[in-house]
């Protein structure tokens, strides 16, 4: 016996209209009975009937008095069939430095975390969480079905995206791969150097270099018309002809010595056109020089990216930082965590860390201390998902949760907790 009569204004049949009622309360999943109670609003006094209103539109339940045990049947069958999009806990793996991934003891906290426990709720899942040892534990986990789901900042890499038995929802996330290097004391020593520098010392030894040809092609040239400017003997011609070729260079030109032969006169004339060039290129280097001491900068140490190749490099086992390592031809020592490259670090057994840069600030800024820097370049751009199934259920209703919390800048909201 029917309990519930469906009366509609418009001319159709009463099955489609039930129909649609029922794929309504199956899409919605918090459409409970409470809910349905609360929004119930009475016709008439005499409670012929009740006019309910839901997502789906205005439905319109004539109550035959006296059958409020009906009502209360139906009701609770619309809840019975809208049933949750996963029947039982999800098992979700976590994996990841601060502040993405925070563990306090049984606890988990950070951005990642926090991006999940947002998606979950929007869609009303039940998960547990796993921890992971590695990214790459984790991902090999999703891919044997022993998780359902992977969270933290996974990167979404082209070889990962390769492999057939793992796909990416959409980022959540979007940083740079940086580099830590030693910080390097800024003493008067350490700024003095940089004179010492190849940048300083080839500009000098190109100047010797230059005064000296210039200087015995004069000696050779005036030594037996003009003796008494440049002398024959060696030692003392060649002192002589030096000193004329950089009174000339600098267009001092104090006048003391002068070539009388017209080869002499055509060495000079030669030089003086040469000097314009060798100038420029001397002014340069010494300016860069001078440039890094009153900066207190240093020009050794990792300045590219390019100057990383074949050094000896600290990087987390499983994370991106192994392929960039490998694509950069660097020499690798794979640690479990960030801590422990920092530390290899410290002690001087690498010379940088390659490791995703927000986590690397966020390590400085609890340990400021550390006689560590961030490096001034990036080596690539990353991009953060959650690893799941290619054949999930879970692909399609957690992207467009992923979408959502972008639009409502929900996202930025819970990195400016962590970051800021």
């Amino acid at each position: 016996m029917m309990c519930i009569r469906l009366v509609s204004g418009q001319d159709k049949s009463w099955n489609h209209r039930a129909n649609r009622l029922k794929r309504t309360a199956l899409l919605r999943l918090n459409n409970s009975f409470r809910r349905l109670i609360k929004n119930a609003v009475i016709l008439e006094p005499t409670a012929e009937a009740w006019e309910v209103n839901t997502l789906s539109g205005k439905a319109i339940f004539a109550l035959r008095r006296g059958s409020l045990h009906c009502l209360l049947y139906s009701a609770l069958t619309l809840i019975a069939s809208a049933t949750p999009l996963w029947a039982e806990p999800l098992k979700v793996g976590v994996i990841g430095s601060p502040p993405f991934v925070i563990q306090n003891g049984a606890q988990y906290d950070g951005i990642s975390v926090d991006v999940w426990r947002a998606m979950a709720s929007d869609n009303n899942l039940q998960f547990q969480l796993v921890p992971q040892p590695t990214p790459l534990a984790g991902i090999d986990a999703v891919e044997r079905g022993q998780l359902d789901l992977l969270v933290g900042p996974i990167s979404i890499t082209p070889a990962r995206l390769a492999r057939p038995g793992v796909d990416f929802t959409q980022p959540y996330f979007f940083a740079k791969s940086g580099v830590l290097v030693h910080s390097q004391s800024q003493t008067l020593f350490s700024r003095l150097k940089v004179f010492f520098g190849w940048a300083a010392v080839s500009s000098v030894l190109v100047l010797m270099s230059v005064l000296v040809a210039v200087g015995s092609m004069i000696w050779l040239a005036e030594r037996r018309q003009n003796s008494s400017q440049f002398p024959q003997a060696v030692l003392p011609g060649l002192a002589n002809g030096m000193w004329f070729a950089l009174v000339t260079l600098t267009t001092v030109g104090y006048g003391d010595k002068a070539p009388v032969t017209r080869v002499g006169k055509g060495v000079t004339a030669v030089w003086m056109v040469m000097s314009l060039i060798a100038v420029s290129s001397i002014t340069a280097g010494l300016a860069s020089a001078f440039t890094l001491f009153l900066s207190g900068a240093t020009d050794g140490g990792i300045q590219s990216a390019a100057a990383l190749k074949g050094r000896r490099v600290a990087v987390v086992a499983g994370t991106s930082g192994e392929e960039l390592a490998e694509r950069g031809q660097m020499r690798t020592i794979s640690v479990q965590n960030l801590p422990e490259a920092v530390q290899e670090l410290v002690e001087r057994d690498v010379e940088a860390v390659i490791f995703d840069r927000p986590a690397i600030r966020y390590y400085l800024k609890s340990n400021p201390e550390l006689a560590v820097r961030l490096a001034g370049f990036n080596l690539a751009e990353e991009t953060y998902g959650f690893v799941l199934k290619p054949n999930s259920p879970l692909r399609t209703t957690l992207d467009v949760s992923v979408l959502k919390l972008q639009r409502r800048h929900a996202v930025d909201k819970i990195v400016d907790t962590y970051l800021f």
